[in-house]
């Protein structure tokens, strides 16, 4: 205390400390406003007109002064609900602001505590139905949320971009050796935190690739296959193991990956099984599913007409669906010089579940939306092949069970449309293998594996997470179910359950 605080009354002192106190309040209040009034960042993009032609990534990321200017925005508050809204539990506010101080390689570091795949997730994961929906920008000011997809995708680019790529800290090898069944995002998000507790991982996949849906099932104009490797190797370095070409449930089965000692098993095999509406004319000559069309093109270049298993490249191609997997498979279409490529989709563009950034870069490539329309039939010409298909026109009734409201057709309100190739996207179903060749494993009416809340199954060795257990979900939730698979395993096998 100085000689002048001293000969200051009691009350004096609460209110000089008051007046300090507010002038503090006030220099804050003036730095928040500084914060809220700079505008969100743009991501930078490819032209529409050329990237409609190329397979390049659409999306070109922030330059190192955009990043720290949007990292600014960010308050750090003293409850970041933000990191609630993350399935995987980043410590969103940490990472951000080490961007903000230019301290790119620590940014990156905090991602990977807790992310197995951040340049992934900084590409493909909904942020703004997530960690962005609970940013206080978005909760209480009414604005643009901090675009911290944006920032997760530069942190991540820049640690790859600078060759000096971190790995994360290990705990000592424990002698114990855990199986993953697939190498999806559930599954390398499991792989990647069980290293980090210690265990010895070996990843079984049935593809001779790895990385599951976000090497066959998403094209390399939204997330780079080149990008997936790096952050695949990342976890090579952590002593994660891969086998390919291995079909679990055929190939080996789970009895004999016990017999082999393996102690916990996860099982992540997704949902690759394409669902059909079962209408006339479906079976016809060039009419296929999401998944089969994206896996010829994104795993086995069948674009390229030299290719052992080409695919057709249609020149009127319709896409019946409204979620990412349309999305990308219509933006496919146009890129292999299809001349009109439709959205077909029975309900308004409002209900769509497809991102809305993914629907903005559709329409600036030039995709036709024919929403409110509802496929019936297909034509075929004397060689098989669909040439015409008959739509419903439809109008919205009332909510159904997902919240949006249910298209109800109009009665004598029909269309016929020219076609010569069409893509199914109305969704998938789990993986029959896994669930179908383990005797005692508790399966529901959907095929789904049936999990607790510790994403056990109820043969207690098995754990599982992601499509085979959600039934179709987006890339963070099916990493939030790994990691909470690899936490819960962890606690039963080292005994701290």
């Amino acid at each position: 205390m100085t000689r002048e605080e001293s000969a200051m009354t009691k009350e004096e002192q609460i209110a000089a400390l008051r007046a300090q106190t507010w002038r503090e309040d006030l220099r804050k209040s003036r730095k928040t406003k500084e914060r809220t009034d700079i505008p969100r960042v743009e991501m930078n993009e490819q032209d529409p007109e050329i990237r409609s032609h190329n397979h390049l990534e659409v999306n070109l990321g922030l330059t190192a002064e955009q990043a720290r200017l949007e990292a600014a925005r960010c308050l750090d508050c003293a409850n970041p609900t933000c990191i609630l809204g993350c399935p995987v539990e980043i410590q969103i506010p940490s990472f951000v602001k080490n961007i903000e101080r230019g301290d790119f390689l620590e940014a990156a570091r905090v991602l990977k505590e807790t992310s197995a795949l951040p340049a992934v997730c900084g590409r493909v994961c909904p942020q703004e139905k997530q960690c962005e929906a609970q940013c206080i920008y978005t909760l209480k000011l009414g604005k643009p949320s901090v675009a911290i997809g944006h920032l997760e995708r530069f942190a991540a680019d820049y640690e790859r971009e600078s060759g000096r790529i971190s790995v994360p800290e290990l705990a000592p090898k424990n002698g114990k050796k855990v199986a993953v069944v697939g190498s999806g995002p559930a599954g390398l998000s499991f792989a990647g935190d069980m290293a980090k507790y210690g265990y010895e991982v070996m990843v079984f996949e049935a593809l001779h690739e790895i990385g599951g849906v976000l090497k066959y099932g998403i094209p390399e104009f939204r997330l780079p296959n080149s990008v997936v490797d790096v952050e695949i190797d990342n976890l090579r370095q952590m002593g994660v193991q891969f086998m390919t070409n291995c079909i679990v449930g055929r190939t080996i089965t789970i009895d004999e990956l016990k017999e082999q000692g393996y102690c916990g098993i996860f099982v992540g095999s997704g949902a690759g099984l394409p669902n059909f509406m079962n209408i006339p004319g479906e079976n016809l000559i060039h009419i296929l599913s999401s998944n089969e069309y994206l896996t010829r093109v994104n795993l086995m270049d069948a674009a390229n007409p030299e290719s052992d298993t080409p695919v057709a490249m249609g020149k009127c191609v319709a896409v019946i669906g409204g979620g990412n997997t349309a999305m990308d498979s219509v933006r496919t279409a146009k890129r292999l010089g299809a001349e009109r490529a439709i959205i077909v989709y029975r309900r308004s563009e409002e209900e769509m579940p497809a991102r809305v950034e993914e629907v903005k870069h559709a329409k600036e490539e030039g995709i036709e939306f024919l929403t409110l329309h509802n496929p019936l039939e297909y034509y075929g010409d004397e060689r098989g092949r669909v040439k015409q298909m008959r739509l419903q026109k439809m109008e919205l009734g009332q909510p159904d069970d997902s919240g949006r409201r249910r298209p109800v057709p109009i009665p004598g309100a029909e269309v016929v449309i020219d076609v010569d190739q069409v893509i199914v996207s109305v969704g998938v179903s789990p993986n029959p293998l896994i669930p179908n060749s383990v005797e005692g494993l508790e399966i529901s009416r959907w095929g789904t594996i049936v999990v607790d809340d510790n994403m056990r199954s109820s043969i207690p060795a098995i754990y599982a997470g992601g499509d085979i257990v959600r039934g179709g979900a987006t890339v963070i939730l099916a990493m939030g179910d790994g990691r909470k698979a690899a936490a819960s395993m962890h606690a039963q096998l080292s005994g701290k359950e």
